[in-house]
């Protein structure tokens, strides 16, 4: 649901749906991830296709497993076919910047809030939870705009620098696992970033993070969601009577179908994008999305998520009002 509500507010032509195996991928070794994507693509056959369901990374997956499951696919096919899934790796049929979309709308959004709100980036403090793909991402990019970003964190805990972290020299999970703590002078824990006493707030690590037992202690001014669902409804509805605006995830972290959208694209008219071209249309994609969402924030004196939320349903009742009902 959520999937389509997030395909809904970027006005891509994709339904919306998600799936996974009930597993820890750090204890598995790269064969037998290989073995159990390969048979999970098989199982899934019959659902997926370049014009049926497209699937796309989320957590415990990477681009390998993405080309996996392309191959897969592909040799039931008897014929490559790499508009069946997103994420890929650029030489098998994956987009430049795909990696890294999720983070960079993220930073978009930020911006946009900082601007709507006559925030200056550059005396605007964030803390980052989560270092992963989108924590990072989002990270660096604000860290270049000028933002001062003053904690990060891992599973094992976050660094802290009030004077402003240098995030490029500090390792994603990707680039070596749990090493934001290793790199720290000053480390607190993932719950006392939450609460500190920053601008902006991006929790991009786990789903309900910020809970009743803790959204009456965040104090940033703005909740920018970069994980899926990080805040609980009961505490959205807190944050909602503190007046702390929350962008939610569904416009927030939607880079990343959107430029999933991009890569089927390139796929099925086979032939590669640029890394400009890709986040040049990111950026206006996003940009769009922001001013309907904005619009109905500012028409229906609504919360940010509400606003999202009708963006979306109303694209969605729209469709299908001009679909029809078969008789």
């Amino acid at each position: 649901m959520w999937m389509t509500w997030k395909c809904a507010v970027m006005d891509l032509p994709f339904g919306g749906a998600k799936g996974g195996i009930a597993v820890n991928p750090k204890e598995l070794s790269p064969e037998e991830k290989e073995r159990l994507t390969r048979r999970f693509a098989q199982e899934l056959r019959d659902v997926i296709g370049p014009n049926q369901d497209i699937p796309a990374p989320d957590m415990g997956t990477d681009p390998q497993t993405m080309a996996w499951l392309m191959d897969a696919y592909s040799m039931q096919e008897g014929e490559t076919t790499p508009g069946v899934v997103t994420g890929k790796p650029p030489v098998v049929g994956g987009s430049k910047g795909r990696e890294e979309a999720p983070g960079r709308s993220v930073a978009i959004i930020t911006r946009l809030v900082c601007e709507y709100y006559d925030r200056q980036l550059e005396e605007t403090t964030v803390a980052v939870q989560g270092y992963g793909s989108v924590g990072a991402n989002a990270a660096r990019l604000l860290d270049d705009w000028g933002a001062t970003v003053v904690a990060i964190s891992d599973v094992n805990g976050a660094m802290y620098d009030p004077a402003g972290i240098d995030t490029a020299s500090v390792p994603s999970h990707d680039e070596e696992p749990e090493a934001v703590t290793k790199y720290a002078e000053s480390v607190i824990s993932n719950d006392e970033l939450l609460t500190l006493d920053v601008d902006v707030l991006i929790p991009a690590a786990l789903g309900n993070v910020i809970t009743t037992e803790n959204a009456g202690a965040i104090s940033a001014d703005f909740v920018i969601e970069g994980a899926n669902g990080p805040t609980t409804s009961a505490a959205d509805s807190i944050l909602a009577e503190r007046d702390i605006a929350v962008i939610p995830d569904i416009l927030a972290n939607a880079g990343g179908v959107t430029v999933s959208y991009f890569e089927w694209l390139q796929d099925i008219n086979r032939r590669a994008w640029s890394l400009e071209r890709v986040n040049d249309e990111l950026d206006a994609e996003m940009q769009a999305a922001w001013d309907a969402v904005r619009g109905e924030f500012e028409q229906r004196d609504v919360t940010w998520r509400d606003a999202a939320y009708i963006v979306a349903l109303s694209r969605i009742a729209e469709a299908h009002e001009a679909r029809g009902l078969w008789p």
